[in-house]
């Protein structure tokens, strides 16, 4: 599933972040004016395409990375969007079919896209709520029957703090997930970069400010802050390739767009 931008509604006349995110996938699920508005971020960022393909590959291996490595058996996908291929459940239910996921996502479409996907699976269970309100998602009935928060669990963030601007305080809203978690739990998120591109990461911000929600690109320092006492496993935060270490086919100055990693909670 992809992220999701933080307005409700199906809204076709106006572009929207995860629809435009499917585009660049080569996915179906979008409208006119998701296509127009993706079709400006490609003039001024023809490796949106490639970026979105190694998203993906970002998550699949990091999910691996949590269940086959370090042992997580509950994930929280928080902004979870529109499925699409390999999705987060599917990929820890090759290595452990018990592994519980919820997904999290404030847009009904998406929602209920993900129930449609998800019909038959006791394993897997589909939240409609907003990650900007962490009490909401923490206390949600649906998601304390499914995840067992006093046991460790695996927060996702993936490619969707970035969407959130600095006026709705993300860094509040991170923290509070992480003191809502156990010891052992992971927080696992990636983030666009303005470190090695800013005039273009500007240039794409002010297309996307026409879209449903905002794009606000960060440093390293302040992608860092996300993870407070958060212990970042190895390699640390970096740029966008997968974990545990960059594949042969990663492009390298598309990977320098954004930055990922993975922490632990001591």
């Amino acid at each position: 599933m992809t992220q999701s931008g933080p307005e409700v509604g199906l809204q076709p006349d106006k572009p929207n972040a995860a629809r435009m995110f499917d585009y660049y996938l080569g996915g179906k699920d979008n409208f006119a004016a998701d296509r127009a508005a993706a079709e400006m971020v490609l003039q001024v960022a023809p490796w949106m395409p490639e970026a979105a393909r190694q998203g993906r590959d970002l998550i699949a291996r990091t999910v691996r990375h949590l269940v086959e490595e370090k042992g997580v058996r509950q994930i929280l996908d928080l902004g979870s969007g529109l499925p699409t291929r390999d999705n987060v459940h599917e990929i820890a239910h090759r290595i452990d079919p018990d592994v519980r996921v919820v997904y999290v996502d404030k847009d009904p479409v998406a929602c209920a896209h993900g129930r449609a996907l998800l019909a038959d699976s006791k394993a897997v269970s589909v939240v409609q709520a907003d990650l900007r309100n962490p009490d909401q998602v923490l206390d949600h009935p649906e998601i304390g029957a499914a995840i067992d928060l006093g046991s460790p669990v695996a927060v996702l963030m993936m490619f969707v703090l970035h969407l959130v601007p600095d006026d709705q305080d993300p860094q509040r809203i991170v923290a509070t997930y992480r003191d809502a978690l156990a010891p052992g739990s992971y927080l696992a998120l990636s983030h666009a970069s303005t470190d090695v591109h800013p005039e273009l990461m500007a240039r794409i911000s002010a297309i996307y400010a026409r879209a449903n929600s905002p794009f606000v690109p960060r440093s390293h320092a302040d992608v860092s802050e996300f993870f407070g006492d958060f212990v970042l496993e190895p390699p640390g935060l970096v740029n966008m390739w997968p974990y545990p270490e960059p594949p042969a086919t990663v492009d390298a100055d598309v990977a320098r767009t954004g930055y990922s990693g993975v922490a632990r909670k001591p």
